[in-house]
């Protein structure tokens, strides 16, 4: 797997354009820090090539696929996701003389399937439906690959090289951004590569730090961890978070505490973000924002007013100029309209 060099030894070039995945910059965040009453800390995933944190679990499943002799020179990649992973496996492809093959629910962002097309993959859409149906992206994505010759399924939900890119990558960063003072981290999961990897890493380091799932409503995990029932409530517009099982990736996950957030709570967050920091993000960074201001305050609570906690932002807002920055949708969607939107 790719060595971590400290952010501190980087040089300013790199050898080859696939190492420009990861370090990527840890940022305070100056409203959400004073609304928790503690230092909230956003890891810019954005800067990835690909612009979200996905390129991370891309470049790890496409390495695990070729270390295990499954995936040959020329070879495809197929995958089922909601937009980011597709993204960032189209890159890692290209870049590495594979094709992709993506299959996404038809729902995404337009944004999202115009940029798989601008990067040369073959993009399959599907209706969304529940897990169970065979018709599910998931699902259909496994048959293509099935039914590809020379094709391997990247299988993100329950392949834990997913996991792994966050465990040799992600939360080795975190520390060491922090100087190895982390009280907190949150995020929520999709895959639950991201939780899962980053909160096992960090607790090998420290067994102290508290890691909290941040869910949206319609997924089903906080109840899991809340009561041990999967049970959902509600919906939620975010795209590429929310899920209805304990995936592989998410098997011995070691969640502390979990907060279900609200779209209106991160789109408030996300508007903040924009106007007050000009960072543009997603609504699952907002959700993540939210969740990590709950966390902060618990920690102050507690009486740990020095506490730091981190969190992730996903991908770029300008991947939702049509959805979550555009006012007729919102309003059809029964979503406060951003300030700045309104005629």
């Amino acid at each position: 797997m790719t060595e971590i060099v400290p952010l501190t030894q980087l040089p300013a070039t790199r050898s080859k354009t696939l190492d420009l995945i990861g370090n990527t910059p840890l940022v305070l965040l100056a409203g959400p820090s004073e609304a928790a009453g503690c230092e909230i800390y956003g890891k810019c995933e954005f800067a990835n090539p690909g612009a979200s944190v996905k390129d991370r679990a891309a470049l790890y499943i496409v390495r695990d696929a070729e270390q295990r002799g499954a995936l040959k020179p020329g070879g495809t990649i197929v995958e089922g996701t909601a937009g980011n992973t597709g993204i960032g496996m189209a890159l890692v492809a290209n870049a590495l003389g594979y094709k992709t093959v993506i299959v996404m629910p038809d729902n995404q962002s337009t944004e999202k399937m115009d940029t798989l097309r601008a990067l040369g993959a073959e993009l399959v859409l599907v209706p969304p439906t529940k897990f169970a149906d065979p018709c599910h992206f998931v699902h259909t994505s496994r048959r293509l690959a099935e039914e590809t010759q020379g094709a391997v399924w990247a299988n993100q939900f329950d392949n834990t090289a997913n996991r792994k890119a966050h465990i040799e990558t992600t939360a080795p960063e975190i520390w060491e951004q922090l100087e190895g003072r982390v009280d907190g981290f949150t995020c929520a999961a999709g895959t639950g590569g991201t939780i899962a990897g980053v909160g096992m890493a960090l607790k090998e380091r420290d067994e102290n730090i508290r890691i909290a799932l941040t869910d949206p409503h319609g997924a089903a995990l906080y109840s899991y961890y809340a009561t041990g029932e999967l049970k959902s409530e509600g919906s939620s517009v975010a795209e590429g978070i929310g899920q209805g099982r304990i995936t592989a990736n998410l098997e011995g996950a070691p969640i502390d505490t979990q907060f279900r957030i609200s779209d209106e709570v991160g789109l408030e967050w996300v508007a903040r973000l924009l106007r007050e920091e000009g960072l543009c993000l997603g609504l699952s960074s907002g959700i993540n924002v939210a969740g990590a201001v709950a966390l902060g305050r618990e920690l102050v609570a507690e009486g740990r007013r020095d506490a730091r906690v981190a969190t992730i932002l996903c991908d770029t807002g300008f991947r939702y100029l049509s959805s979550l920055y555009n006012a007729e949708w919102l309003k059809g969607k029964g979503l406060p309209v951003f300030d700045w939107l309104k005629a």
